[in-house]
C-alpha cells in the first residue's frame, strides 16, 4: 500500500510508502470514509465502470476542452493537506474546480518524494535514487503535460533522459503500464489489495484518472489501464489514501492526506 490503511481496518494504519523516500515509516489515526445523504454527483468527465469484480470511478479528460493543473500549497505556502481543505480553499475561484485527486507520493511534512513541477515551476527535483516502497518499485515514472499541451506518462529515466519542457508533472510509483506492458513486479493477483488511484494517457490529449471504489491488487489494476482504458502507459498515484472530489463534496475517501493534488476546471 501507499500512505493511510484498509477501509477494513480504521485503527491504525502503517503511512511510510508514500511518505519516505528512504523507506521510513510513521503511524497515524485516520477517520473512516463516512457520508450522509445521497451519493455525490459524479463529476461530468467521470463514469462507473466494473472491471474483474471491482468498481472503479473513471475520469477522461479532453485538454482540448479541460485544463489540468497541479497544486500542492494555499496561499500561505502551506501544503493543503487533503482534498477537502483544498476544495474549501479554491471554492471561490471564477473558474470552479470540477474535479480533484491526489496525485502523488510525499515525504512526512507533505512535500513530494519526487518530481513536481506547477505552472513551469520546478518545486522538487526528480528522483532517481533507490529505496523502499512502492516510490520505488521501480520502473517508476512521470505524469506530465508539456508546454505544448500534450500529455504523457513516461518512465523515470526516459523522462531523465528526454528532459520535456512540461508545465507540469509529478512522479510517482510504480508504473502501472509500460508501452504496453504490465510492470514486470506485478503478480498476475497479488496479495496486497487497497483501493488505489492512478493515472493513464490513452493519446496526447487524452488523460485517464481512475480511482477504485474497493480494494484491488495491483496487476488488476494494472490491467484496468491497459485492457478496458486504452492506455499505453499508465502510472500509479496511490493507496488506501486514494481519494476523488467533484469540487464541492467527496466522491471517494476523506480527509486523508494528501501531497500533491491534480484538479480539472473548464478552460476560458
Amino acid at each position: 500500500m501507499s500512505v493511510g490503511l484498509s477501509r477494513s481496518n480504521w485503527t491504525l494504519a502503517l503511512v511510510g510508502l508514500s511518505m519516505a523516500a528512504a523507506g521510513g515509516v510513521w503511524w497515524l489515526t485516520l477517520p473512516p470514509n463516512t457520508a450522509d445523504g445521497p451519493a455525490p454527483e459524479l463529476p461530468s468527465q467521470c463514469r462507473e465502470l466494473d472491471f474483474e469484480a471491482v468498481a472503479y470511478v473513471v475520469c477522461e479528460v479532453d485538454t482540448a476542452s479541460d485544463r489540468v493543473d497541479l497544486f500542492l500549497r494555499d496561499i500561505d505556502g502551506k501544503p493543503f493537506g487533503s482534498l477537502p481543505a483544498f476544495d474549501a480553499a479554491v471554492a471561490k475561484r471564477d473558474t470552479p474546480i470540477m474535479l480533484a485527486m491526489n496525485a502523488g507520493m510525499y515525504h512526512e511534512d507533505l512535500t513530494p518524494v519526487g518530481l513536481y513541477v506547477s505552472d513551469g515551476r520546478l518545486q522538487s527535483p526528480l528522483n532517481l535514487a533507490d529505496g523502499e516502497g512502492n516510490f520505488f518499485l521501480k520502473p517508476n515514472g512521470v505524469f506530465f503535460i508539456g508546454n505544448d499541451g500534450s500529455a504523457g506518462v513516461i518512465e523515470t529515466t526516459a523522462f531523465a533522459a528526454t528532459k520535456p519542457e512540461v508545465r507540469l508533472a509529478t512522479q510517482s510509483g510504480p508504473m502501472l503500464v509500460i508501452d504496453g506492458h504490465i510492470h514486470p513486479r506485478f503478480e498476475q493477483n497479488g496479495t496486497s489489495r487497497f483501493i488505489r488511484n492512478g493515472v493513464g494517457v490513452r493519446d496526447a490529449h487524452t488523460v485517464v484518472l481512475a480511482i477504485s471504489r474497493s480494494e484491488v491488487s495491483l496487476g488488476s489494476f494494472a490491467r484496468l489501464f491497459r485492457d478496458a482504458l486504452g492506455c499505453r502507459n499508465a502510472l500509479f498515484f496511490d493507496g488506501a489514501i486514494s481519494a476523488l472530489s467533484n469540487g464541492r463534496k467527496m466522491v471517494i475517501g476523506g480527509e486523508f492526506p494528501a501531497g500533491p493534488i491534480i484538479a480539472v476546471s473548464a478552460k476560458p
